[in-house]
């Protein structure tokens, strides 16, 4: 029996190294294979962070003054995951007695050009403390520019040495976009100050039509307009209302030739400003715009565009003729226009390109 056992130990041995020697994997034992799920997608960012950039600048003219300064300051990097950004404008005295033209604006880093991301009257010798954070303006469209290491610009009409005490701020509102990805390029900009704008009822040479080539990959579009008028042109209105600081005026967008968008420059209620008992003429009511107060920024959708076209874009005012009669020394009639396009898309987008 003892006999047998050694016998069938002797064959299995056997059978068991034949196999190995016979085995085609002449290689080295390989580690099983491992899967993984890929790593879950970071939480989106959520909350308001707060950036600080002029502070109590003061903005004035004469020996020593200026009416403009410039800054560079850090904004956040991860613009991708910012649902919104506001810019808030605050001016303290010493508080010049005079309604002016004001703005603030970024610079493009890629071409070196100025973009006006806000514009405001000042009120009459009056500062802003009525309202808790100032003036607000909405400037997510410039949230491609609006990011890292960024050079910003404000500026004050002012003739005189007392001027204005500047601050600006912006809030970074955390949150999912509409669009993950945005990118603007200016159309016009002829607001440098409220005369440099489109002289008015008058032969000029101001370019006014553009032609717009989108990205192919566009998914939404729209335009970015801010517009007012500066001078007492006559003849007047009715009411004595002269152009283009008092005249109500129908301007016109065209979209290839056709009348698209309405700009109404009308009255947007001077009297119920927060900013009251100024020292000055405050209370009526002007065409587009008010003394302590933003100049409306205006949003026009396109909602039949196709991406990877181009269309023709022009500015159109409304019909008048400056009869150079007024009694002021400046009988000229201005409006100080800026229009950019704004194209966003769920994957990275480069500008629309704009050309003559």
């Amino acid at each position: 029996m003892k006999k047998k056992l050694l016998l069938y130990l002797i064959a299995f041995t056997a059978v068991i190294t034949a196999y190995q020697c016979n085995s085609k994997d002449d290689g080295p034992v390989k580690d099983p294979q491992i899967i993984t799920n890929p790593p879950p997608e970071e939480p989106q960012k959520e909350g308001t962070f707060n950036y600080k950039t002029f502070e109590k600048q003061h903005l004035a003219f004469g020996t020593g003054h200026s009416q403009t300064a410039e800054k560079t300051v850090e904004f956040p990097t991860d613009i991708d995951q910012v649902q919104s950004i506001k810019m808030y404008v605050q001016f303290g005295c010493p508080c010049n007695i005079w309604d002016m033209f004001a703005n603030v604006q970024v610079k493009d880093p890629k071409t070196n050009q100025w973009y006006e991301i806000g514009r405001y009257i000042t009120p009459y010798g009056k500062d802003s403390s009525p309202l808790a954070r100032g003036l607000e303006f909405d400037v997510t469209d410039f949230k491609s520019i609006l990011t890292g290491t960024t050079e910003l610009r404000i500026f004050t009409e002012v003739w005189s040495s007392d001027g204005w005490l500047v601050s600006v701020d912006f809030d970074y509102i955390y949150g999912k976009p509409d669009f993950k990805y945005s990118a603007i390029t200016p159309i016009l900009q002829y607001n440098s100050n409220s005369l440099a704008g489109v002289p008015y009822g008058e032969s000029h040479k101001f370019d006014l039509e553009k032609t717009i080539s989108l990205p192919t990959n566009t998914e939404s579009t729209h335009i970015r307009s801010i517009i007012s008028g500066w001078g007492h042109a006559t003849p007047n209105d009715a009411g004595g209302r002269g152009c283009a600081e008092w005249c109500f005026r129908t301007h016109q967008i065209k979209i290839d030739h056709q009348d698209a968008f309405q700009h109404v420059l009308g009255p947007i209620g001077c009297a119920d400003n927060p900013i009251k008992d100024q020292r000055g003429n405050w209370k009526p009511d002007r065409a587009g715009w008010c003394p302590g107060m933003a100049v409306p920024t205006r949003i026009d959708v396109l909602k039949n565009f196709k991406a990877g076209t181009s269309f023709v874009f022009e500015y159109y005012f409304e019909p008048w003729v400056n009869n150079m009669q007024s009694p002021v020394e400046n009988k000229q009639a201005f409006y100080a226009l800026s229009n950019f396009i704004v194209v966003k898309s769920n994957s990275p987008i480069e500008k629309a390109t704009v050309s003559d």
